[in-house]
């Protein structure tokens, strides 16, 4: 649950964000006569989200077992290798993300109607679709048959709309450059349990061979249904008895790129832009 809770308030987070920088620009400047065509994008935006997240759930449902194996294993490979890219360019960019999203709002303000709603689209429709895609690999892969991964979501997601209105109200300051960078740490080590259990997917459609080669089995020491075995799988995708493949994908994944994340920015990048720690207020 808490995996989940943490894809929900990361990803929300950062919906959140654009939103009150989008927002809280035209409040300042005393462009509230294009606050409409804000809400308008981001309502569509949040639609489209729902609306694909719907569709990969009930659609999936009319599938057969092994197209179903087949389907979350290709897209929780997709989910991870876009999740990763996300974290990867929030941790680059995150600094700059308040100037970049008023660079787009004043070319909008210029073009019209159509041009703020496009521009709070995109700007929050990739989250959003993101977040989706993520969230149903990410419930899917630790789901243990109760409605606590979805709950967690929720709560996350909750928490995160929470935080951007304080953010708003000028409530709460925080460094988003070393949230964006811990959380992201955190989503890297989730994205790699999503990953290894994507493989697994495929190798139960017979898409892949090696579903009874077993790298270990401790099922008698940490039993899937105990309490620890579920916080384990709840938090890390953790299963006592993988195979050597989702080993194998797993640790190739974890390794490199948690160690080039957490890897300090090379001193000749930073340079030509300001290193004071990020702590945006909107």
């Amino acid at each position: 649950m808490f995996a989940n809770y943490l894809i929900g308030l990361r990803e929300g987070l950062e919906a959140s964000l654009v939103v009150c920088i989008l927002i809280a620009y035209l409040v300042k400047t005393d462009r509230r006569d294009a606050l409409k065509p804000i809400w308008i994008g981001i309502a569509v935006a949040v639609a489209l989200a729902l609306g694909f997240g719907c569709a990969l759930e009930f659609g999936s449902q009319e599938l057969t077992f092994e197209a179903q194996e087949a389907l979350g294993g290709s897209l929780s490979i997709i989910a991870v290798c876009l999740v990763t890219w996300m974290v990867f360019w929030m941790r680059r960019t995150a600094r700059h993300l308040k100037a970049d999203l008023h660079g787009k709002l004043d070319a909008a303000l210029r073009m019209g109607t159509g041009a703020l709603v496009a521009t709070a689209f995109l700007a929050v429709g990739r989250e959003g679709l993101e977040t989706s895609l993520f969230v149903w690999t990410s419930v899917r892969a630790s789901s243990d048959g109760t409605e606590g991964p979805l709950i967690g979501v929720l709560l996350g997601i909750a928490t995160a709309v929470v935080l951007g209105y304080l953010f708003y109200r000028g409530a709460l300051r925080i460094n988003l450059a070393k949230f964006f960078t811990w959380t992201g740490a955190m989503l890297v080590v989730v994205a790699a349990g999503v990953l290894a259990y994507g493989f697994h997917d495929l190798q139960e459609a017979d898409f892949l061979p090696g579903l009874t080669n077993k790298a270990f089995d401790i099922s008698e020491t940490i039993p899937p249904d105990s309490w620890y075995g579920t916080l384990l799988k709840g938090v890390f995708n953790f299963q006592p008895d993988p195979t050597v493949l989702q080993v194998v994908v797993w640790s190739l994944y974890l390794v490199p790129t948690l160690a080039f994340f957490l890897a300090p920015s090379r001193p000749g990048k930073d340079k030509a832009k300001p290193s004071a720690p990020v702590r945006e207020e909107v």
